[in-house]
């Protein structure tokens, strides 16, 4: 690896003369045919942001590969000519983690799609980085398998994208996020070179470079391929619908499940604000007068599971819960996972535009961040509602906004920077799995002292010397400036 990373930084790019976009189109059309190149205006909107729309920057073109080795040949070409990159699945990211570059290229995946190999004897499967989510689990579902992240868009996130932003979900409480289920990843390099980190089997020597590559954005190279662990489908699945009078109630209900010994598989929250556009849409039965509720779902062995339900749901009664209701049917609980799973798809009914944040907290101190929350609404005069993931203390407070309304702009983005700061200041993070991307590079900060952040970049710097992939997100290069860089910035009355 050492050999590989020197000759990567001995590369670095020297262009002599400045590519003209005719040679340029010409160059990657002959990688990837015609179909594959995307450079006209109206093809081009479609990319110009992913699902942070407060910030749009269309690409100078669009490369959809079907193959590793033309993202081989294409990162080959750019190099050689110091054009940026940036990679990009389903879009689905929420901190503009796949913003294209002005005057680069988007490296758009998703053509590759295909799943290459299921070992369910070894619970292993290889995927194309373009594959999505859910595909995974529909491919060995039939013969008692799934793959444990679930992002809320599972059906239009792709692999790629999960292992860049370490992606979570609902489910991963009790079976851990992204990370913990990827066990190798075919990378290309900047400079086009393939490469293999990890393996099919467990516990390989050496350093976990694959580890390093789930969570970083991007900004070391682009995966191609993930081996993944698959789960064996549990005998029994059981959930059930806490309805709280008061978001205190829920929020101690949540910690005080947990604090029993009992670790749900999903543990889920949804306030008053989006109570009524989601039975509106869905028609599960939610009581409209609700200020909280909470999904709790246990999965395991038919008797712990009975037990665990048991508790658990005692525990919600004695915490004040005024209803609590257990799907009686398979029909009945995927019923109620649409209604979370599809929480944001219901804010057009209340809102034009929104901003999704990502902080986390630690549990025991979800009833006073949701407080914190909702003053921090109230002092910038921006609607505030909340659907996360409450059994690990990731919050996803929903800022409501017009974009048309640059007032109304501004302190959304104030009150998303006071939020995160406080997720920070209570022992949390400001992101639980939705990434820095380029909203949250002005916040790295408070998370890290100086000494750290330095040896972020050394990283980024020996696999991606030149700068050129992904540049001006997730971690600033040496040296680097963003223009986005203080996206998120302490607001004037800070």
């Amino acid at each position: 690896m050492t050999s590989m990373l020197t000759h990567l930084d001995n590369a670095s790019p020297n262009p002599t003369q400045k590519l003209s976009r005719g040679d340029m189109l010409r160059t990657l059309t002959g990688i990837v045919g015609p179909n594959g190149v995307l450079h006209e205006p109206e093809d081009l909107l479609v990319y110009n942001c992913d699902a942070l729309t407060l910030v749009k920057q269309d690409p100078m073109v669009v490369v959809l590969p079907t193959t590793t080795e033309e993202v081989s040949q294409v990162l080959r070409f750019s190099h050689k000519n110091g054009i940026p990159v940036v990679p990009r699945g389903a879009g689905t990211c929420l901190s503009g983690g796949t913003l294209a570059a002005e005057d680069g290229i988007t490296l758009c995946l998703t053509r590759m799609n295909q799943i290459d190999w299921v070992d369910v004897p070894n619970r292993r499967l290889c995927a194309q980085a373009g594959v999505t989510n859910l595909q995974i689990t529909q491919a060995v579902s039939s013969q008692g398998y799934f793959f444990a992240p679930d992002p809320s868009s599972q059906m239009a996130c792709t692999i790629g994208g999960n292992v860049a932003e370490n992606s979570g979900g609902p489910h991963t409480l009790r079976h851990g996020v992204t990370t913990n289920h990827v066990l190798a990843v075919e990378l290309v390099l900047p400079n086009g070179e393939v490469v293999w980190l990890g393996s099919s089997c467990e516990d390989q020597p050496g350093y976990d470079l694959t580890g390093l590559v789930v969570g970083s954005e991007g900004t070391l190279g682009v995966v191609t391929r993930a081996i993944v662990r698959l789960s064996k489908s549990p005998e029994s699945v059981r959930t059930f619908l806490a309805v709280f009078d008061t978001v205190s109630e829920a929020g101690k209900a949540v910690s005080a499940i947990i604090a029993s010994g009992i670790v749900p598989v999903a543990l889920e929250m949804m306030d008053s604000g989006f109570i009524k556009p989601v039975e509106e849409t869905y028609h599960f039965g939610l009581p409209l007068d609700a200020e909280a509720v909470l999904i709790v779902e246990m999965d395991g062995l038919m008797e712990a599971t009975e037990s665990e339900v048991e508790i658990a749901t005692e525990i919600c009664r004695q915490g004040g819960a005024r209803e609590v209701r257990t799907a009686a049917s398979e029909e009945e609980r995927l019923h109620l996972w649409k209604a979370r799973k599809g929480a944001f798809a219901v804010i057009g009914r209340i809102a034009t535009n929104y901003c999704t944040q990502d902080g986390t907290v630690p549990r025991g101190r979800i009833p006073e961040m949701l407080a914190t929350i909702s003053d921090i609404g109230k002092k910038h005069d921006v609607r505030i509602v909340n659907v996360f993931h409450a059994g690990d203390g990731n919050m996803h407070p929903v800022l409501l906004y017009d974009e048309r309304d640059k007032s109304l702009v501004q302190r959304a983005l104030d009150a998303s920077y006071e939020i995160l700061k406080a997720c920070v200041d209570f022992g949390g993070s400001i992101t639980g799995e939705h990434g820095v991307g380029v909203e949250k590079l002005g916040m790295l900060h408070l998370c890290y002292p100086e000494a750290t952040l330095r040896l972020f970049a050394d990283l980024r710097h020996l696999f991606n010397p030149a700068n050129l992939l992904n540049p001006g997100k997730a971690i600033l290069a040496p040296g680097e400036k963003s223009k986005e860089e203080l996206m998120l910035r302490p607001p004037a009355a800070l």
